[in-house]
Formats: C-alpha cells, sequence, structure tokens
C-alpha cells in the first residue's frame, strides 16, 4: 500500500517576534530580537534576567475566546489556543463539513501550566487548601491545550499530547504525520506551546547554569554557534500546523505551503541534560527523517538547526551535520538558528520552526542566524550570518533536541 502522502495547509504562532505568522516572519527576516528584559515579575534576584516574552499578552482579549472560559486555561494553553485558530482559518477548512472522527489534535507541552502550578501552590501556603481553584489541574496538566483545542472545533479523532522537553512540538507533529499516514485521521492540528517564564522557570534553568546572563545586552545574548555564546534564552510561545492528506486537501481546493515527507525520533541514551558530545543520537534522528522521507543526504537545501546557544549542544549539532551529509555539510548545505532572534520556547520550538522553515521554502529566503559575529571554530558550516539569503530551497530539515536525549527531526519539501 502506498504512503500516504502529508501536507501543510495552515499555520499559526503566538511568539516573542510576533502574535500572527505574519508579524513573526516579517520580524525574523528583518534580523529583529524577539529578547528583552523580563518584565512579568521582577527578575532582579536571577542570575539571567532577560528571555523572549510575548510582550503585552492579554488572554482574555487575545486568545481568541471567550473570557471566561480563557481564565480557565493557563497561559501555555492560552498561546496554544490563538495559534491554532489562526492556523485553522489559515487553512481555510471547515469542521463542520468534514467527518470530526478522522480530524485529531496532538499538541505537546515540555512542561505544561508552570504558572498555574506557582500561583496555586502559593494560595495553598497562604490561605489554605481549601481556597484553591478547581480548575487547578485542567489548567497545569501538559495535555490542557490539546484537549482545549479538540473541545473548540469537537474533533473526536486522535489526540494526544507528548511531553519531551525541547523535542515535544516536532514529535507531536510527527506524530501527526504518521497518524495521518497510517489513515487514521485526515486532518490533524499539531505543534506545541510553552510558557515557563516565570519565577520557578527562570530560577530552575538559573540553576542547572544553562542560561545566558548576558544582562546588559539582551538582543544579542544568544548568539548559536558563536564563540561568545553563554548560554541560551528562555522564551515562551506557540507553534502550531493543520497538517491534512494530500488528496483531501486537495479536493477541498486548499493552499498548500509545503510537504512533509518524513520524520525521525532517536534518543542519546547519554545524559539527562547534556547532548551525546559526538552527535551520535542527533545523527540518528536526522539520518531516519531522510529516509522516511526518501531523500539522500545531498538533497537537503537547508536545515534549521536546534541551535540553543550552548556550548555543547552547538558543538554536538554541528558534528552531527557533518556526520551524516559528509561533503555536502561544507559543500552548499546552509544551516541557521531563528533562536538567535526568538530565543528558546522549549516545548514550543520544533512547531515555531517548522513554521520558519515552511516559509522558507514558500517565500525562498533563508532566516539567518543572528549575532554571530566571531564563529566558533568547532562551529564551521554555513550558519547564514547576520543576513538572510535569497535562495529557492526544495528540501528542508528542521531539528529538535530535548532534555532526557529526545531527538526529532521533520523533512518537508516544496510541491
Amino acid at each position: 500500500m502506498a504512503k500516504r502522502r502529508v501536507v501543510l495547509t495552515g499555520m499559526g504562532t503566538v511568539n516573542p517576534l510576533g502574535r500572527s505568522v505574519s508579524e513573526f516572519w516579517g520580524a525574523l527576516i528583518a534580523g529583529k530580537s524577539g529578547i528583552g528584559r523580563i518584565r512579568r515579575f521582577d527578575a532582579t534576584p536571577f542570575a539571567s534576567q532577560i528571555g523572549g516574552e510575548v510582550w503585552g499578552w492579554d488572554g482574555d482579549t487575545m486568545t481568541g475566546v471567550d473570557a471566561r472560559e480563557t481564565r480557565r486555561m493557563d497561559r501555555f494553553t492560552q498561546f496554544a489556543v490563538a495559534s491554532a485558530l489562526e492556523a485553522v482559518k489559515d487553512s481555510s477548512i471547515d469542521f463542520t463539513r468534514c467527518d470530526t472522527d478522522r480530524c485529531g489534535v496532538i499538541v505537546g507541552s515540555g512542561i505544561g501550566g508552570l504558572e498555574e502550578l506557582e500561583v496555586q501552590h502559593k494560595r495553598m501556603l497562604t490561605k489554605g487548601p481549601d481556597r484553591m481553584s478547581p480548575f487547578t489541574v485542567p489548567k497545569l496538566m501538559a495535555n490542557a491545550a490539546a484537549g482545549c483545542i479538540s473541545i473548540l472545533w469537537h474533533v473526536h479523532g486522535p489526540n494526544s499530547a507528548v511531553v519531551t522537553a525541547c523535542a515535544s512540538a516536532a514529535n507531536s507533529i510527527g506524530e501527526a504525520l504518521k497518524t495521518i499516514q497510517r489513515d487514521e485521521a485526515d486532518v490533524m492540528i499539531t505543534g506545541g506551546s510553552e510558557a515557563a517564564l516565570t519565577p520557578l522557570g527562570l530560577g530552575s534553568f538559573c540553576a542547572l547554569k544553562g542560561l545566558s546572563t548576558r544582562n546588559d545586552d539582551p538582543e544579542h545574548a544568544s548568539r548559536p554557534f558563536d564563540k561568545d555564546r553563554d548560554g541560551f534564552l528562555l522564551s515562551e510561545g506557540a507553534g502550531i500546523v493543520v497538517l491534512e492528506e494530500l488528496e483531501f486537501a486537495r479536493k477541498r481546493g486548499a493552499r498548500i505551503y509545503a510537504e512533509l515527507i518524513g520524520y525521525g525520533a532517536s534518543g542519546d541514551a547519554y545524559h539527562i541534560t547534556a547532548p551525546d558530545p559526538e552527535g551520535h543520537g542527533a545523527v540518528l534522528a536526522m539520518k531516519r527523517a531522510l529516509g522516511d522521507g526518501g531523500v539522500a543526504p545531498g538533497e537537503v537545501d537547508y536545515i534549521n538547526a536546534h541551535g540553543t546557544s550552548t556550548e555543547l549542544g552547538d558543538i554536538a549539532e554541528t558534528k552531527a551535520i557533518k556526520k551524516l551529509f559528509g561533503a555536502h555539510a561544507t559543500g552548499g548545505l546552509m544551516v541557521s538558528s531563528t533562536k538567535s532572534s526568538t530565543g528558546h520556547m522549549l516545548g514550543a520550538s520544533g512547531g515555531v520552526e517548522l513554521i520558519a522553515s515552511a516559509l522558507a521554502i514558500c517565500k525562498g529566503l533563508v532566516p539567518a542566524t543572528m549575532n554571530l559575529d566571531n564563529p566558533d571554530p568547532q562551529c564551521d558550516l554555513d550558519y547564514v550570518p547576520r543576513q538572510p539569503r535569497e535562495k529557492r530551497i526544495h528540501i528542508t530539515l528542521s531539528n529538535s533536541f530535548g532534555f532526557g536525549g529526545h531527538n526529532a527531526c521533520l523533512l518537508i519539501r516544496r510541491i
């Protein structure tokens, strides 16, 4: 039986660069930074006082649903719902005219409702357990976004949430791809969301000593593959896409951004936070994605790298790319990290970065790696430094690697 083909027909995002896909892409290509001083709480006691906030977010008016319902959602769910609304509208799909038993949702989050956990813990300690909100569990659970999205459109197909740290969105999209390929659904709303930029979230990552402390220069703090990088920037946001079986999309006259042709996943089995220094797991995930899509390494034009701006991670990913792509790695392959502009949205990153990868194909424009002023000698690929590059792109690979050794790679091509 021939593998069912799957295409991307809708996209939506909320992230530090914008509250829509058009705002995000415009700021990304203009070289703007979404990183600044943290404003939502007093960050002065923390070693890292900067991050990628969704500035001015008002859940009551910006989520896109009734304010009463919005207040029953944690910030990460609000981001996911707003992004899903944009993606579904962008796709022009009408679920009232679909078999909703064959439409599903897979939306992941690395951490889930951390803000709600903090709020309710404080309330329990100061006012007692009988004053805690009855919505505590529905707001903090990591599957809340997937559940709320399915309820919004009354879709009854496969519904789940993947929790694999920073690979959550990419794993979710990959599993959604396989769900359609297995003929268990025709349409999947999928991606990831995160809102861990809270005192507990920031403090936890500071304790790991993984964050940049370039507090006096936030816009230049995220600098993947640069010799002067000193850690990643904690950010928040969501990236949601609509996937459809190709003929299903064609029959309803959908606009198609790109075809999702491959998904690869692996485990480092090395360390709970550090990557395998030789990139073995990353190689395996990328190789599996290419194999799934029937693509040779030399056919890939562009890689949207995981590229977090950490000392170990950037080197390991570079090694992995060189191992798998061989001479092509330094002979025409473009690699860039959009986290240089957005910071690291953890479980949402793979969704936002797949959107950037699809737009690179559609627009013929490769996003730059910003702040790459002094390349690390061990990072010696073409990282598209500082300026976006005009180039006709046919095939793009998007990498997402998470704590726990989770690796997920997505392969898309022009259609």
